[in-house]
C-alpha cells in the first residue's frame, strides 16, 4: 500500500500555517512526497478525574486520539479549542495519563537555544514555552523560572558555545545573553567555566501534573478520556450491524484482554515508545522504528543542594541528540543530576532488571540499530560503565563543579526511556514525523510516529499544528 508522509523539515521554509498562527507561529514545513495535496495547498495558503472517565462499549466518537502522553493530551484538547463542536476521545493504556516519558524526565522547560534558526523545533519550542508559561499562570500550575547555564570548559567548546549563542539571537529566545567567568560565579557560586550561555527564561515544571491539568481542561471542553484502555487491535467495522453506522464510525478500536471496543470516524495515534508498534497495526510504514534509551539520574543529597541554585548544562555534542549530563532543580527542591543514555532492554525498562525479551529481540535484529551500534560502540559502552560506577559521572560533572564529591550523591531510581527514532540505515531521527494511509481506514488516520526533545515545552504549540494538519487532512472543515 501507498502511505502519505507528512515530514516536516527542520531546515526549508515553506510558508505559514494559516492566517491564523500567522503572528503565532508561522511554522516552517516541507512536506515529502507523495504528500497530500489539501495539505500542501493548506500550508502554501495560510478538575477532573484524569484516570479516566465511565466507559461504554461501542460507543462512537467523531475522532479518538490513543495514548495519554502530553502530546496525546494536549492534541486532542487542541482539537476541542479548534472544532469545539466535535466528538472527541483519549484512549489510554496506562490508569492515568503521563505515566512515561511524560512523567520521566528532567522536568525543564527550555528556551529554544538549541535548535536551528527557522526551523520547526526551534519555533516549536520558543512559542510552546511562552504558551506554556501562561497556561500554567491561567491554571495555577507551579513552575519556577531558575535559568539555565550552559557552560563550556575548554577552547572548543567556547566554539560551540558561539554557535549556540546565535542561535538563540536568530530564535529570539528571551533574555539569553553570554557570559564571562566572573558572571558564571555570580549565577552559580559553586560553578566554574571559560564561557556560558545564560538563560533566564528557562523555567522548571512536573510535566506529569501539567498533563494532568490540560487532561483536565480536555474534558472541561466536553472530551472523554478513558484510561486502562490497552489498543491492541485496529479494524474496519463491518457493515450490517444494527447498531453501528459504519459511514460514520468505520474505525473500531480493540482492547481484546478487557473486552473493549469504541469506533471513531479519524483517529490520531500518539503512542510514543509504541509509535510504531501502533503503526504496525493498521499496516504501516516500517521506519521510523523506536528505540528505546534508558537515562538514569542520581540526586545531590539534601546537605549538598546549596551547590546548585539553577540548570547547570554542558555545551552538548552535536552528534547525538542528547544535551548531556546535566544539574536540574525539581520542583520539590531535590536536585538531579544526568541523564546518562543507555539501551533499555525494554520499551518501558526503567531498570537493569527489567527485560522484555521480545522486545530486545527485535531491537537487536532491526537492520538500523545494528549500524547505529557499529558506529557509535565506544560510546554505547562508556555510557553501560558509567551507569555502573558513579564515580566515572562524577569526574565528568567536577569539570562544572569542582567540589563535587562521589559521595554527594545517590541513586534513588529515578530513570526515564526516551523514544529514539531510528532509520533503516542507523540514521537518528530528530524532526517530527507525521504518516496517514492512502486508502480504507488507514487514510483515516493520522500517525505521529516521532515527537522528539524538546516535546513536552513545544506540546502546546506542536498540538496546534497536528491539530490543524488532522482538520485539514480529514476535511473537517467541509
Amino acid at each position: 500500500m501507498v502511505i502519505k508522509i507528512l515530514y516536516p523539515s527542520s531546515s526549508t521554509l515553506i510558508s505559514k500555517l494559516g492566517e491564523k498562527y500567522s503572528n503565532k507561529l508561522l511554522h516552517n514545513a516541507q512536506w515529502s512526497t507523495p504528500c497530500s495535496r489539501k495539505l500542501q495547498a493548506f500550508m502554501s495558503t495560510s478538575s477532573i478525574n484524569t484516570n479516566g472517565q465511565n466507559f461504554s462499549n461501542n460507543e462512537s466518537f467523531d475522532l479518538i486520539v490513543v495514548g495519554g502522553g502530553i502530546v496525546g493530551v494536549t492534541t486532542a484538547r487542541a482539537m476541542l479549542i479548534e472544532k469545539p463542536n466535535l466528538k472527541v476521545a483519549i484512549l489510554e493504556k496506562e490508569k492515568d495519563v503521563a505515566m512515561h516519558q511524560s512523567g520521566h524526565n528532567s522536568g525543564v522547560i527550555h528556551a529554544g537555544i538549541y535548535y536551528a534558526p527557522g526551523s520547526m523545533k526551534a519555533k516549536f519550542c520558543v512559542e510552546g514555552a511562552r504558551q506554556t508559561f501562561a497556561f500554567c499562570d491561567l491554571h495555577k500550575i507551579p513552575y519556577k523560572k531558575c535559568g539555565k547555564l550552559i557552560v563550556a570548559t575548554n577552547a572548543f567548546e567556547v566554539g560551540n558555545l558561539m554557535r549556540l549563542y546565535d542561535n538563540a539571537l536568530k530564535n529570539r529566545v528571551p533574555g539569553a545573553e553570554l557570559v564571562e567567568q566572573k558572571q558564571i560565579r555570580d549565577i552559580e557560586p559553586y560553578c566554574q567555566g571559560l564561557r556560558a550561555i545564560y538563560s533566564p527564561n528557562t523555567g522548571i515544571i512536573d510535566w506529569a501534573e501539567f498533563t494532568r491539568r490540560c487532561a483536565e481542561d480536555f474534558q472541561r471542553k466536553g472530551g472523554k478520556l478513558f484510561c486502562n484502555f490497552k489498543v491492541t487491535k485496529v479494524n474496519e467495522a463491518e457493515k450490517g450491524s444494527p447498531d453501528v453506522d459504519v459511514s460514520q464510525a468505520p474505525i473500531e478500536f480493540h482492547d481484546e484482554s478487557r473486552g473493549k471496543i469504541v469506533r471513531s470516524k479519524f483517529a490520531i495515534f500518539c503512542g510514543g515508545l509504541y509509535s510504531d508498534k501502533l503503526a504496525e497495526l493498521v499496516d504501516g510504514l516500517p521506519d521510523p522504528r523506536i528505540v528505546p534509551f534508558r537515562g538514569e539520574y542520581l540526586e545531590l543529597k539534601e546537605d549538598k543542594r546549596f551547590l546548585v541554585k539553577g540548570n547547570i548544562y554542558p555545551v552538548p555534542d552535536a552528534r547525538f541528540p542528547f544535551l548531556g549530563v546535566h544539574f536540574t532543580p525539581r520542583m520539590d527542591g531535590r536536585i538531579l543530576v544526568g541523564p546518562n543514555a543507555v539501551l533499555a532492554f525494554s520499551r518501558e525498562g526503567y531498570s537493569w532488571d527489567q527485560i522484555n525479551s521480545a522486545e530486545l529481540k527485535e531491537i537487536i535484529a532491526f537492520h538500523g540499530f545494528q549500524k547505529l551500534m557499529r558506529e557509535y560502540f565506544n560510546f554505547g559502552v562508556r555510557e553501560m560503565i558509567k551507569s555502573k560506577f558513579i564515580s566515572l559521572r562524577v569526574k565528568e560533572l567536577q569539570k562544572y563543579i569542582p567540589g563535587l564529591q562521589t559521595n554527594d550523591l545517590e541513586f534513588k531510581n529515578f530513570t526515564g526511556v526516551r523514544a529514539q527514532a531510528l532509520d533503516y540505515n542507523g540514521l537518528l531521527v530528530d524532526d517530527m514525523v507525521l504518516q496517514v494511509g492512502s486508502k480504507g481506514i488507514e487514510s483515516r488516520i493520522l500517525h505521529c510516529r516521532n515527537a522528539p526533545s524538546p516535546s513536552a515545552t513545544s506540546s502546546l504549540a506542536l498540538s496546534e499544528f497536528i491539530a490543524k494538519s488532522a482538520i485539514v487532512e480529514f476535511d473537517f472543515d467541509a
